[in-house]
C-alpha cells in the first residue's frame, strides 16, 4: 500500500471501528490490525488516537454542513418546494445508506458533553443549519413562495425535524422519514403567520 492508500484505509477503519465500539473501546492497536500495519505506523499520520478522533470529526462536520446540501442559489421561484425537499431526501438517504455514521455521530455527542471543544463544534453545525433555513426561508419569502411572519421559528422547525430524523434513524426507528420531511415542508410553506 502507497502512503495515501494507507492513509485513508486508517481513517476508514478507524471511521468503522469507533462506529462499531465507541471511542473508548476502539484502540490505535485494534486500527492497525484491521489496516495491516504496526500500531507505530499510525504515528506517521495522526499524532495520538485524539487527533485521529479529531480529524474525523472534522470531516463530518464538513460533510453535514447545510450550503452542503442546500445551496440557495438553486432555489428558483419555480422549483423551491420541490428543491427543499429533494435537497432533505438527499440527506435523509445518505445518513440511511451509511450505517456508521448515525453511531459515529452519537459518539460525538457524547463526548460533547465532556468536552466543551466538541460542544462548540456541534453547536456550530446546528447554528448553520439555523442560519442555512432562515436564509433559504427568507429567499422563498423574496421569491413570494411563503410569508415573511416568523420565518425564524419556521426554520427551527425545519432544523428540529431534520435533526429529529437522524436522532430517531439512529435508535431504529423505522419511519417514512421521506414523508416526515416532505409533511414539514409544506406544513412551513404554509404557514400564514
Amino acid at each position: 500500500m502507497n502512503k495515501i492508500d494507507t492513509y485513508t484505509t486508517i481513517v476508514e477503519t478507524a471511521y468503522r471501528l469507533f462506529a462499531e465500539n465507541g471511542f473508548e473501546k476502539t484502540s490505535l492497536a485494534m486500527i492497525a490490525k484491521e489496516v495491516g500495519i504496526s500500531k507505530p505506523a499510525i504515528y506517521y499520520y495522526f499524532e495520538s488516537k485524539e487527533a485521529l478522533i479529531d480529524f474525523l470529526f472534522e470531516e463530518i462536520c464538513k460533510a453535514i454542513d447545510f450550503k452542503k446540501s442546500f445551496s440557495i442559489e438553486a432555489y428558483t421561484k419555480e422549483n423551491f418546494q420541490a428543491q427543499l425537499l429533494s435537497d432533505g431526501y438527499q440527506m435523509i438517504e445518505a445518513q440511511k445508506e451509511d450505517k456508521y455514521i448515525s453511531l459515529i455521530f452519537n459518539e460525538f455527542l457524547l463526548l460533547s458533553t465532556r468536552n466543551e471543544k466538541y460542544q462548540q463544534r456541534l453547536h456550530h453545525v446546528l447554528e448553520g443549519f439555523l442560519a442555512g433555513f432562515s436564509d433559504l426561508l427568507t429567499r422563498g419569502a423574496e421569491l413570494g413562495i411563503l410569508s415573511n411572519k416568523n420565518l425564524t421559528t419556521k426554520a427551527h422547525i425545519l432544523t428540529m425535524v431534520f435533526d429529529n430524523i437522524g436522532n430517531y434513524m439512529l435508535m431504529g426507528f423505522d419511519f417514512d422519514y421521506a414523508d416526515i420531511w416532505r409533511q414539514a415542508v409544506l406544513r412551513v410553506l404554509e404557514m400564514k403567520d
